[in-house]
């Protein structure tokens, strides 16, 4: 395998994702996936061509996958560098370098569908009541979870987000989503609130006017993915709270609460910025679950 020119082959792949508009995490994640297999054709399969690749070498890179490293890989994780795989075969076909795409008819492992993992109400009212005024970016830490809970925003949604996408007297946020699709999501009082006192904290401390970014870190520059995790996960446990929670999390929490409350799964699924409406009734589980348990307690033959 000549491992230099398929890995010009995974760059061209990459540039034509971006050229689509793809986000940065997704595109980050198909260039980790395919740099994974490189590695392992150099290392299994060394004189195989880009054209020898065939269902044999496929499932001995899934066993790989399942057994042979020192960590578990979820299913899911399988399944979305099975589809990573195919969708570069796939740009492969369309340049003309391979016929055949090799994933063709490679079936996809099953996914147990797991339940998103959410604060109850209690636990959010503990984290975001968390008092963080004796800390120096308190304030904008406050902003920050207030703004994911109130409008359940993706973490990269957050950071790409510019003073001037809040509209206060309309109360919403314009933000730029998965495929760069633009949407505008409400925000509540409360986050409303704390993006006030955030702004007049904000002003005192950033000099350069060319710096656009709602949210900065301590070096006054747009705070970065990795950033808001760090907050979330130093809130989390100051304010003792028993689960391992990530910014994406807040999302989860945020849409599970609107359908507890009797929001509708359309609303929710616009908010979201979710492309199918499938992807948001994994939600609805979670509101069966608390029917049911209400359903039992209080039906006399429940």
């Amino acid at each position: 395998m000549n491992n230099k020119s398929l890995k010009l082959l995974v760059e061209k792949f990459i540039l034509y994702l971006r050229e689509r508009n793809f986000s940065l995490e997704t595109i980050r994640a198909y260039k980790s996936d395919l740099n994974e297999f490189i590695n392992f054709l150099k290392t299994e399969f060394p004189d195989k061509q880009i054209d020898d690749i065939n269902r044999f070498i496929l499932r001995s890179y899934f066993h790989y996958l399942e057994k042979g490293k020192t960590y578990q890989v979820h299913r899911s994780t399988i399944a979305r560098k099975i589809y990573t795989l195919r969708s570069f075969f796939k740009f492969l076909i369309r340049l003309e370098i391979i016929k055949v795409n090799p994933l063709e008819y490679l079936s996809t492992p099953k996914i147990d569908k797991r339940l998103p993992v959410f604060l109850t109400e209690d636990e959010m009212a503990k984290l975001l009541d968390f008092n963080k005024q004796n800390y120096k970016f308190g304030i904008r830490d406050q902003a920050i979870l207030e703004l994911l809970y109130s409008s359940g925003l993706r973490v990269s949604e957050l950071v790409s987000i510019n003073i001037d996408d809040i509209d206060f007297f309309g109360e919403m946020v314009r933000v730029i989503g998965k495929g760069n699709k633009e949407r505008l999501v409400p925000i509540g009082e409360t986050a409303l609130k704390y993006l006030h006192q955030y702004l007049k904290f904000r002003n005192k401390i950033v000099n350069d006017n060319s710096e656009k970014a709602l949210f900065v870190n301590h070096r006054n520059k747009r705070i970065n993915v990795r950033s808001i995790r760090n907050i979330v996960n130093k809130w989390i446990r100051l304010a003792s709270i028993q689960k391992h929670i990530s910014p994406h999390k807040i999302r989860h929490s945020f849409a599970t609460h609107l359908l507890n409350a009797g929001c509708d799964l359309r609303s929710v699924q616009e908010m979201l910025g979710h492309k199918n409406l499938g992807t948001t009734q994994i939600y609805t589980h979670v509101n069966i679950d608390k029917l049911k348990q209400v359903y039992h307690k209080a039906h006399p033959r429940g």
